[in-house]
């Protein structure tokens, strides 16, 4: 499939390939859709085995955050950016600000933030050259703290549909993936009760949260299908499909990661199997709320921390909506966004 074709497929406005020699980037930046206003989405710094790769997971992730700020009720519309290579050799002052002079070449179009192997300090330089950079120390900072905030909240009240309490104590979570996200994540299910197995491919970050929260260390090709009430893939996407649907062993699927489902039809195998996916743009909104609103109203600490709280409430109402129509939270969740955004264009 051309890249013409896959942007007619998914919907897109745009796909800028960038590269600078002297520094060695290459990257990809994917505008989905500004119909609620410019795009916003981190960059992802992954050395990725192929450039199909890195294309295909930049097309979904963008699609994602049209679909995410939509429901998350902000003025924004979707992209993302992916830098292909090894994070460790490239990283430089220099590396980050001819990215940041790529960024400004779409006079606004786009906004980036942190990601996979992107942190505070790096977007920091990238914004010593583009003011088209959130997510920095001097303002709304890491946004990974909100976006375990969000994903709690989501567990609560997924807890509360499938148990009848929004009460995790005792219950059993499993977290593929315990970094930036994951292990903050951790902190908030260990100080409420819950039971925790871990996975990550680090040693030193499993036998950090063993000893932390009293955590199970599972191994990375287990987690998946570890025994447990609630599972929060919080790592790469596209980690269920059809294939490995039926060896779950959950309650309810959480998690930070993007596009946790290969596709619709992994949806609908959850769904005969009675397990409630509660769809990851929906859970993980918490940093692209912490990050939007140094964009769309400036920032303000107590207003993003009720924002990101809410999603609780958004949870709940994507599986009310789900149960009223017949259709899976997949579907919901994707009805819901789009609803916004095709009443915007209207």
């Amino acid at each position: 499939m051309s890249v013409f074709e896959q942007m007619n497929a998914y919907g897109h406005e745009q796909i800028t390939f960038v590269r600078d020699e002297a520094t060695g980037l290459k990257a990809i930046i994917a505008i989905h859709d500004t119909t609620l206003g410019p795009a916003l989405g981190g960059s992802r710094f992954w050395n990725y085995a192929s450039e199909e790769d890195a294309l295909f997971d930049v097309l979904r992730l963008s699609r994602g955050m049209t679909l995410k700020s939509a429901a998350a009720g902000l003025a924004l519309g979707g992209g993302k950016a992916v830098i292909l290579g090894d994070p460790a050799k490239l990283k430089s002052r220099e590396f980050f600000h001819a990215y940041g002079k790529f960024i400004n070449s779409l006079n606004g179009k786009y906004y980036t933030a942190e990601d996979v192997n992107i942190g505070p300090d790096d977007v920091s330089m990238i914004g010593e050259v583009s003011k088209f950079v959130v997510g920095t120390p001097e303002v709304s900072g890491n946004p990974s703290p909100f976006t375990a905030r969000g994903v709690y909240m989501a567990m609560k009240a997924g807890a509360k549909i499938k148990f009848g309490s929004d009460s995790l104590v005792g219950k059993t979570v499993a977290i593929q993936g315990i970094g930036s996200v994951g292990y903050i994540l951790c902190d908030y299910l260990a100080k409420e009760g819950a039971i925790l197995k871990v996975s990550a491919r680090t040693a030193a970050t499993v036998d950090k949260a063993v000893a932390e929260f009293g955590a199970t260390p599972v191994a990375v090709d287990e987690i998946l299908t570890t025994e447990c009430d609630i599972l929060a893939p919080c790592a790469m996407g596209a980690v269920l499909n059809t294939g490995n649907a039926g060896d779950l062993k959950c309650a309810i699927i959480a998690g930070a990661a993007n596009n946790i489902l290969l596709d619709a039809a992994t949806a609908d195998a959850l769904e005969k199997r009675d397990i409630l996916y509660l769809p990851d743009y929906i859970v993980n909104a918490g940093g692209v709320i912490n990050c939007g609103m140094e964009v769309t109203e400036g920032y303000d600490i107590d207003k993003v921390n009720r924002r990101v709280d809410d999603i609780y409430n958004t949870t709940l109402q994507i599986v009310a909506l789900a149960q009223e129509r017949g259709i899976n939270p997949y579907q919901a969740a994707d009805e819901y966004a789009w609803g916004i955004v095709e009443a915007a264009k209207r």
